[in-house]
């Protein structure tokens, strides 16, 4: 039997957003879907594969979650059509590697509006109406990244973000709870998705990174998309203004791990002096 709660994805047409929307479809725990991009042939695409292979419906609305106007019209059109909104996922980002003093400020511009702002308009147009539906409540998931804890050189617009995202998640968190709205982070490492493309294609960068993993590989959408429905779900319902780290141990410092020549040795950087 198929369920009876909405859900709004950003940036769903691909990567991980596709595959939370495809996770959610498969749950049975939804009637529609919302799938958002900025280029509708894709998101219909989606929407086509979500309708062929479950039982769940789905819509396709176009919108750039960096212009207020559509985050506004993305919430707005889903009110409209379905009455109500029971998951908001803030999934759509960007990223560009650049030295700091090469970046401008519409670099700054437009990382921050698509990571940061974007998540902050969605979520407080979702809100208004979570505030006011009938039974009142619902659940926003925010997808962050590791860089909200570790710092990442080339990248200060979208680290920034990200670590924006970790106090604006807690802060909302806090103030929302008594309205019966969790606001929770997914904080994935090193995925395998369009986004980082250098890690199917260029084979250095991919042993490069494996090598700051403690499991030895690079994580599936899937595996994120499975910690999303798990905080979407009432499985998480006495969770909120929490992360979830996603990374194969990335942020468990790697390099402090065992050696495998010393068995179950603890071998620290200074042993080595």
């Amino acid at each position: 039997m198929t369920g009876s709660k909405i859900a709004v994805i950003t940036g769903s047409s691909k990567g991980i957003g596709r595959a939370i929307a495809i996770t959610f479809a498969k749950s049975d725990e939804y009637s529609s879907l919302v799938i958002n991009s900025r280029k509708i042939e894709e998101a219909e695409a989606v929407v086509e594969e979500i309708k062929t292979s479950t039982n769940c419906d789905a819509v396709a609305i176009l919108g750039d979650v960096s212009k207020e106007e559509d985050c506004i019209r993305l919430i707005k059109e889903t009110v409209n059509k379905f009455g109500r909104i029971d998951v908001l996922v803030n999934n759509a980002g960007i990223q560009k590697d650049i030295p700091l003093t090469e970046t401008t400020l519409q670099d700054w511009y437009n990382i921050i509006s698509v990571d940061l702002t974007g998540p902050f308009i969605c979520s407080r147009e979702a809100v208004k109406q979570m505030q006011i539906q009938d039974p009142k409540g619902g659940c926003i998931i925010n997808i962050s990244s590791v860089h909200q804890i570790i710092p990442k050189p080339h990248y200060v617009p979208y680290a920034t973000s990200k670590g924006g995202i970790d106090m604006m998640t807690k802060t909302m968190a806090l103030e929302l709870a008594a309205d019966n709205i969790r606001v929770n982070i997914v904080a994935p490492g090193a995925i395998d998705t369009d986004m980082n493309l250098s890690l199917r294609t260029d084979e250095w960068e991919r042993e490069k990174t494996i090598k700051k993993i403690p499991m030895g590989r690079i994580g599936k959408d899937v595996e994120v998309a499975n910690v999303v429905d798990f905080l979407a779900s009432a499985k998480a319902s006495y969770i909120t203004g929490s992360t979830f780290v996603v990374d194969g141990g990335m942020t468990l410092y790697p390099s402090f791990g065992l050696d495998n020549d010393h068995g179950s040795k603890h071998v620290f950087p200074q042993d080595s002096n």
